[in-house]
């Protein structure tokens, strides 16, 4: 999956960019409080996508 894929669905699920790291991007849910880390890779596995999705509390 393209990260601008990945950004695109957390935002549309309502998470937005809390702040810029080195290597990450770091999200919060406002529902849930939860922060994740994304990173900054062209192309991000599945399993990543998923572990993400989990740490901020979506489905």
């Amino acid at each position: 999956m393209k990260r601008r894929e990945l950004i695109r669905e957390l935002t549309r699920a309502g998470c937005y960019l809390l702040r810029r790291g080195r290597k990450h991007d770091i999200y919060i849910n406002p529902r849930t409080g939860r922060k994740a880390p994304v990173p900054r890779h062209n192309e991000i596995p599945d399993s990543m996508r998923r572990m993400v999705r989990t740490q901020l509390g979506l489905k």
